[in-house]
């Protein structure tokens, strides 16, 4: 297949790892770059050869650019979104999806009337770590899922970041920055959620940086930074989860799943490698289990790739912008249910998402995909 021309949209901190990994994949191809500074712009596209570096505007309306990779700030994902589809481009998004669930819906309810598609991050789970979580699922190796726990506890960002004060903003906080690895993890591995149950608060109201070149500088503290939640499952199973920017230290694992015939520990959800560990019910002690898939290094951009193959083919992305409002609407539910002391019902669904084909890797990534769509 022809590669689809991407025109990618904020050159920030993110766009160095799309923009690295484009060339691993046949299927689309980075052809432009912009940004609000456009010699930020200019700067990205010299680095990694993109032959175009323009303004958002010429992106969004440059005729042989297909799909819009947006890579902005979360509070502006809609709003970039909204404009590429309607100069119908189909959109691929950093996560989240949006900031509100109302901006979300209005995404996905433009791609429907344009008759274009929407994807977005995280896509981790394509990784060989989660991947071989879920064939472990797939083949009964542990039984049916009946709880799982997920924990992603630090102390802030204000330590190292160097520019720290969008964490600490609505939209980000531990949940909807470090969130939606984790949700996307567990839905792809158990299905869909339909309740959560929520508490969530801020614990320090300012903090100071201690990173370069801001050191000193203060942060209004405006969303959670601490917050923990139960998720009630389609399938029955559940799972507590912590994300916090007001812990220290701990010992907790990122994810574990314990099924009706043994556990498994599942590798961090914002990598795409292991290690991955299970134990049957009988055993003594814990095996790590081989990967068996490949995509086990940093590979941001492997989402997009299968988004172009299913687009071209006209069938649904996995890490696609249902996926993703589910899991918006899943941490926004959390709040909500803080907020408003009861359980929140979501009234979002999304499909499990297919696991990649056995033994997919780097080699024969294109040619795997291009098979499974002719035959689906």
């Amino acid at each position: 297949m022809s590669g689809v021309k991407v025109g990618l949209v904020g050159c920030g901190n993110i766009s160095s790892i799309y923009l690295e990994n484009a060339v691993k994949f046949e299927s689309f191809e980075i052809s432009a770059c912009a940004d609000v500074d456009l010699a930020r712009a200019k700067q990205v596209a010299a680095e990694y050869g993109i032959t175009k570096a323009v303004s958002v505007e010429e992106v969004l309306h440059d005729p042989e650019i297909e799909l819009v990779l947006n890579l902005t700030p979360p509070s502006v994902h809609a709003e970039i979104a909204i404009q590429a589809l309607n100069s119908g481009k189909h959109v691929y998004n950093e996560k989240p999806l949006s900031v509100t669930r109302s901006d979300a819906k209005e995404i996905l309810a433009v791609a429907e009337e344009q008759g274009l598609f929407v994807g977005n991050a995280p896509d981790t789970f394509l990784g060989g770590g989660l991947q071989t979580c879920r064939k472990i699922i797939d083949d009964g190796l542990i039984g049916d899922p009946v709880s799982a726990t997920g924990f992603m506890m630090i102390p802030g960002h204000e330590r190292w970041h160097p520019n720290p004060e969008f964490f600490y903003q609505p939209g980000a906080g531990p949940m909807f920055d470090m969130g939606p690895y984790y949700l996307t993890a567990l839905i792809f591995l158990m299905g869909p959620i339909k309740r959560v149950t929520g508490s969530a608060k801020i614990t320090f109201a300012e903090r100071t940086i201690t990173s370069e070149p801001k050191y000193g500088e203060k942060i209004k503290v405006a969303t959670p930074t601490q917050v923990n939640g139960v998720l009630d499952f389609e399938s029955g199973a559940t799972a507590s989860i912590i994300t916090s920017f007001d812990t220290w230290h701990h010992q907790l694992p990122p994810i574990e799943i314990y099924g009706s015939k043994g556990s498994l520990v599942v590798p961090d959800p914002n990598h795409f490698s292991g290690p991955v560990f299970i134990r049957k019910a009988g055993d003594k002690q814990w095996s790590e289990h081989p990967l068996t898939h490949g995509f086990t290094v940093n590979s941001r951009g492997i989402g997009v790739a299968e988004f172009c193959h299913a687009v071209k083919n006209e069938k649904s992305p996995r890490a696609n912008g249902n996926l993703a409002y589910h899991v918006l609407d899943v941490m926004q539910g959390i709040y909500d249910s803080s907020e408003e002391e009861c359980h929140y019902k979501l009234t979002s669904y999304c499909n499990q998402p297919a696991p990649l084909p056995a033994a997919i890797s780097e080699d024969n990534f294109d040619r795997l995909l291009t098979e499974e769509m002719l035959t689906k």
